[in-house]
């Protein structure tokens, strides 16, 4: 790596992007950034977002250059860290992934089933893109990206470029945060197992005791996501599971319920979210702000900045410290392949993430379902780089959420019209 410490964060008219200044600033002794470069295609949020971000960093004092720019190889060029938030069609492409398959009475959602199958099929020739960039213009540098699906995303990436990546989420995050306050433990380890968006807590050890017994007799549900409405599980389906499962788990323990509440709201979270980032974008512009707003808290990226900017921080000065985190397997769960990509612990420091091996799991359930779910993940990678029809339908009849042929090929013909331009991969035929 380089010397001089640029981050480039791409997507950056994205309203989270303050959340990540304010773990900058937070840590700027630890972090000495010389350079940040802001980098969208969307002129105007880049604008509002990047002259926000401006004034935070003139504010704390940081002796840091902000550069916005819509190129991208202007922002990768000699980066030492790039962080990578792209919605690829924006939130409009969300609203169709979260409408068109409710009329095929299959859930539409931001990264699972049918809706999380298209985000990818968008995201994945892009990310590979800005790999591809990556390798000339930064080689040494560190990809940390938390575009959804992040779990596909880092698949797709450890498995067709050679980018050096991690791929990120707050769930983790924010289940350990909840847990550890409800239970009043001050410095507990957990096991944490699972893919992006499937994912369960197997064990809290504090001081030899194991307390993921307790947490099982509680029916101790972790916090869930301000993203998604829930109502949590039973204690009975948490003793059935015998863990503490993320509440993205909810679209598949309960299935129907979740369509159904899908179809009941007024609006789709999607659009809750174009509501939201308007309202932002009009605090953002006031010219004497200079920090991060609450109304911010009210998306469903909390906590995402110390997340992210931790890892960076872990990386950057070699910390060699535990993160939940989303690699190639290589060993650390026995019942998985190597080459999966799946979020587990692992210790980071500069040469990246080493995943903690996973001894004598035994919870068949878990090991069944996420079986099942790679299998849906393998052949999505596969749609989205070759273009394959046939291995998207493979991937739909593998996802727990879609299964059944009829509805998926025509959600599927349907969604693939709805994102034509930016599905190139399926219409390279077409002159």
């Amino acid at each position: 790596m380089n010397n001089k410490l640029k981050i480039a964060i791409i997507g950056s008219g994205s309203t989270y992007t303050p959340e990540l200044i304010e773990g900058m600033i937070k840590r700027k002794d630890a972090l000495p950034i010389e350079e940040l470069v802001l980098m969208d295609i969307d002129e105007r949020k880049l604008h509002i977002v990047g002259s926000l971000c401006q004034r935070m960093i003139q504010a704390s004092g940081m002796p840091c250059k902000v550069v916005m720019t819509q190129d991208l190889d202007e922002a990768l060029k000699d980066a030492s860290f790039v962080l990578s938030q792209i919605r690829v069609g924006k939130l409009p492409a969300r609203v169709l992934d979260e409408t068109i398959p409710l009329k095929y009475d299959l859930i539409g959602q931001e990264t699972c089933g049918i809706g999380g199958f298209f985000k990818a099929m968008r995201t994945i020739p892009v990310m590979l893109h800005i790999a591809e960039r990556m390798k000339e213009l930064c080689p040494d540098a560190w990809l940390i990206n938390f575009s959804n699906p992040a779990g596909i995303i880092t698949e797709a990436l450890l498995n067709h470029s050679d980018v050096k990546m991690l791929g990120l989420c707050n769930v983790p995050y924010n289940m350990f945060k909840s847990i550890r306050e409800t239970l009043q433990l001050d410095h507990p380890s957990f096991t944490y197992v699972g893919l992006n968006h499937l994912s369960w807590i197997t064990s809290i050890e504090q001081d030899g005791k194991d307390y993921v017994k307790t947490a099982l007799e509680m029916g101790l549900n972790s916090e869930t996501m301000k993203n998604i409405p829930s109502s949590g599980f039973s204690k009975e389906v948490i003793q059935m599971v015998g863990a503490i499962p993320s509440s993205y788990m909810e679209y598949y323990y309960y299935n129907k319920k979740k369509l159904n509440l899908l179809k009941e709201a007024e609006l789709t979270r999607g659009e809750k979210c174009m509501q939201i980032e308007e309202e932002l974008l009009g605090i953002y512009e006031d010219s004497e702000l200079h920090s991060k707003p609450e109304l911010l808290s009210t998306r469903g990226g909390a906590n995402y900045s110390e997340v992210a900017i931790s890892l960076v921080d872990a990386i950057y000065n070699d910390k060699q410290e535990v993160h939940v985190v989303n690699l190639l397997n290589n060993g650390a769960l026995d019942f998985m392949e190597d080459s999966d990509a799946v979020e587990v612990c692992a210790v980071i420091g500069k040469d990246g993430a080493k995943p903690i091996k996973v001894n004598d799991f035994g919870n068949r359930h878990i090991i069944d379902y996420m079986r099942m779910v790679k299998a849906y993940e393998r052949e999505t990678v596969a749609a989205a780089v070759s273009g394959s029809e046939d291995a998207a339908m493979r991937a739909m009849l593998m996802n727990p959420l879609v299964g059944d042929y009829n509805a998926a090929y025509q959600c599927f013909q349907e969604l693939k019209e709805a994102h034509k331009e930016y599905l190139p991969q399926f219409f390279a035929n077409e002159k």
